[in-house]
């Protein structure tokens, strides 16, 4: 099967700067050699490969958008090719580094204190340390605002109780960022690993992001400094804030594993004889199928690199990435069912990288704002009218020969 070198239908990679290529060529080579030959084992295992964590960071991989601490300060682009590089890899891997990049350094470069970015920036971009982001609870995933976690201030202190679910990196984090209620609204804290009070436990029995970390936090009268508050956090909009650097990064990310998948399903039909001596890609079918997805993925590639002008140029707004998220994820996981049907029996043994894209597009397809919700963010920006919680409809006015009875 021919190596990867990438999908380009619509001759793109003119609009692509020197930097922007090479960032992704780099990336590219690093997933080739490094995560490719190791990853079936880490999905078959359900671990994540915690030694490339050094050569990660030693390509500037996390918090490659910031720009200060020695950052390159990348723009979008750039970052995207990266998610896209990464999530070709598996979307374990990019789920890792999006939440190391977007979900922690972000929020405290953003929203921390001096001393917090003095402390945690360099840490994180190096590896050193890895982080995870607690916003999603057991009872509450797609309405944040409804979250039950608390944190009280009790003299130099703030005070945490609650539990939050599907945490990426959570067991391996030296520090999460927590979102909590508070008498004032909703903040952000810095609770680090081995706190009293804090504890994270692994979600088993997935099926899907296999090579990636999922836990659930606890806090039970979990008492960390009051300096240890985001001191510029004042809602959960600044919780959506980081999230929305995340799904930039998820619309370009799953383009990567669209891509592998149409690769995949493109060699194999090219080389899979059938019916006379012929390659199955010479049937009508077949065609169609690989047309859908590269199609599909080329307009992917148009979406995403709009969203990168208007985040260069400060106008990228959450309805818009609510379209790149829910678009391009949708494109690769209706590929890797397309994928999956081309190779036939071979789609679901894990010698080829189709089964577990397709597995592991599941999550991507429901975590940061499932593909419904995205949709009813467009949908109100297009019509004005939110319609996340409608109103219950009345029911049906009874005739009057049916008389009333209690509990109706």
């Amino acid at each position: 099967m021919d190596k990867f070198q990438g999908v380009d239908y619509l001759d793109l990679d003119p609009l692509l700067t020197d930097e922007e290529r090479l960032v992704r060529d780099t990336v590219r080579g690093f997933v080739n050699d490094k995560i490719l030959p190791i990853i079936e084992e880490c999905h078959r295992e359900g671990t994540f490969p915690l030694q490339v964590v050094p050569e990660l960071a030693k390509l500037d991989l996390f918090g490659a958008s910031i720009d200060e601490y020695g950052l390159p300060g990348l723009k979008g682009v750039a970052y995207g090719l990266i998610m896209q590089e990464l999530e070709r890899g598996d979307s374990g891997l990019r789920s890792m580094v999006s939440v190391q990049s977007s979900l922690v350094m972000y929020p405290i470069y953003a929203f921390g204190s001096q001393a917090q970015k003095d402390r945690w920036i360099p840490a994180l971009a190096s590896g050193e340390a890895i982080g995870c982001f607690g916003l999603t609870e057991p009872d509450f995933g797609s309405n944040p605002s409804g979250m039950r976690t608390t944190a009280r201030r009790e003299g130099n202190e703030w005070v945490l109780n609650g539990a939050k679910q599907w945490i990426t990196n959570g067991s391996l984090a030296a520090v999460a960022v927590v979102w909590a209620r508070t008498e004032d609204g909703i903040r952000g804290f810095l609770v680090e690993k081995g706190t009293p009070g804090f504890t994270s436990s692994d979600q088993h029995g997935k099926f899907s992001l296999r090579a990636s970390v999922t836990s659930e936090l606890g806090f039970q009268d979990c008492r960390i400094p009051a300096d240890n508050v985001l001191p510029k956090t004042e809602g959960v909009k600044n919780a959506l804030m980081c999230l929305n650097q995340a799904r930039y990064g998820i619309a370009w990310g799953a383009l990567g594993a669209a891509m592998d998948c149409y690769h995949c399903a493109l060699e194999y039909s090219k080389e899979r004889i059938q019916f006379g001596g012929q390659p199955i890609a010479s049937h009508q079918l077949v065609q169609d199928k690989l047309v859908w997805m590269v199609s599909e993925i080329s307009k992917g590639q148009l979406l995403a690199l709009q969203l990168a002008r208007l985040k260069d140029e400060g106008r990228l707004k959450h309805f818009h990435v609510s379209m790149g998220k829910r678009n391009n994820v949708w494109v690769a996981r209706e590929s890797a069912k397309l994928a999956r049907d081309i190779l036939g029996a071979n789609g679901i043994v894990d010698d080829f990288p189709v089964i577990r894209h397709m597995l592991n597009i599941e999550s991507v397809y429901t975590y940061e704002g499932t593909h419904d919700i995205h949709g009813l963010v467009i949908g109100e920006r297009v019509t004005g009218i939110p319609a996340y919680n409608p109103p219950a409809l009345k029911a049906a006015p009874q005739p009057d020969a049916v008389p009333n009875r209690v509990g109706d």
